[in-house]
């Protein structure tokens, strides 16, 4: 996925640092011995880097569809029967489309005569998206596929569907023309199947609620940066998540998303609600990935993390998500720091 703040290419770095605060503290214990823990996981790029490393893994994200993808990526360890899932993949892939709620809100055909023509899908892959939604919940319901493939199928079916999406990055507009690559048809693709064997669990919760109920080792936070919700960028797919069929407003057509807004994207709720998650946080080592330009500066940062143990700092510049770069008051790079904390007993 296009997903904003991704860590894919930041992952050699990441873990990298990880593994050199390790060494530099003498930590003796293998993966398989410590829990690592990413409480804002969105696409769990960083949870399954870890665990492909034989850590076992707590992650974390407040919107579901994110959920959904993590709970496959994460939770499933070589539990899904591939053949039967490649073959579900392409009966789905075979279903008729039909007029869901998706082509009648997110596209040009579906919304004619509506106050708003959106055009975040072709016709075509709007159908097919609530055809094969739709056949996912009958097949669970109908006990022909469990909670493990449901999560799978439901995942590939996220993260596919985006790839057609007639949007220049996230939900919160589309383009006034189909672009090429929403214009051709869409096919659901499987997401990887997972196979390491180790001890998981995935939440879906605010992440300053539970971070009382966990514990472990390694704490990963990588919290928006700034005013931009995850819950708008991305209404449509927690809209597919959830198969909810939710009241709209709007020219992009929102979901209600108040119980989703982030304290973490409001600039005088930021520091605050950071230092509380820091505070009753029981890990040992602590990394928080922010860049240059979030809503907290380097040294709110290093202050609030200061109070709780010791401090340190890694950074590396890389390239801007790209929906950025057509910024003119942009550079093309930003710098990613990794802030690091190693806590104190009893903090």
């Amino acid at each position: 996925m296009n997903y904003i703040g991704s860590k894919l290419t930041l992952l050699n770095f990441i873990e990298s640092s990880i593994r050199k605060t390790l060494i530099t503290n003498n930590e003796l214990r293998k993966p398989s011995e410590m829990i690592f823990a990413d409480l804002f996981s969105g696409t769990g790029c960083v949870g399954s880097r870890f665990k492909s490393l034989g850590y076992s893994i707590i992650a974390n994200d407040i919107q579901y569809y994110s959920y959904v993808i993590t709970k496959h990526l994460i939770e499933n360890n070589g539990n899904l029967n591939k053949i039967k899932m490649l073959k579900t993949i392409d009966e789905l892939n075979k279903l008729n489309g039909f007029n869901g709620f998706i082509y009648r809100n997110y596209t040009f055909e579906g919304t004619e005569g509506q106050e708003y023509r959106r055009m975040y899908f072709s016709a075509e892959n709007a159908r097919k998206c609530d055809a094969i939604r739709n056949e996912l919940d009958i097949l669970l319901k109908e006990n022909k596929i469990n909670k493990n493939e449901f999560y799978f199928l439901l995942g590939s079916l996220i993260t596919s569907i985006d790839k057609y999406s007639n949007t220049a990055s996230v939900y919160g507009a589309y383009l006034k023309k189909l672009k090429s690559s929403a214009l051709k048809s869409f096919v659901l693709s499987p997401l990887p199947f997972p196979s390491n064997h180790v001890n998981c669990r995935v939440y879906n919760e605010d992440v300053n609620n539970l971070i009382s109920k966990i514990y472990g080792d390694i704490l990963y936070l990588d919290p928006p940066y700034n005013e931009r919700q995850y819950c708008a960028n991305y209404h449509i797919l927690e809209t597919i998540a959830k198969n909810d069929n939710p009241v709209i407003s709007g020219k992009t057509g929102l979901r209600d998303y108040k119980s989703q807004k982030s304290d973490y994207c409001i600039k005088s709720k930021v520091c605050s609600v950071f230092e509380d998650l820091i505070k009753n946080a029981n890990f040992k080592y602590i990394f928080l990935s922010y860049n240059n330009e979030g809503l907290m500066n380097f040294d709110e940062i290093k202050n609030i993390m200061s109070k709780y143990g010791e401090y340190s700092i890694y950074s590396q510049e890389y390239r801007r998500f790209k929906a950025d770069n057509k910024r003119s008051n942009k550079s093309k790079t930003t710098i990613e720091y990794l802030h690091c904390l190693i806590k104190k007993r009893g903090e």
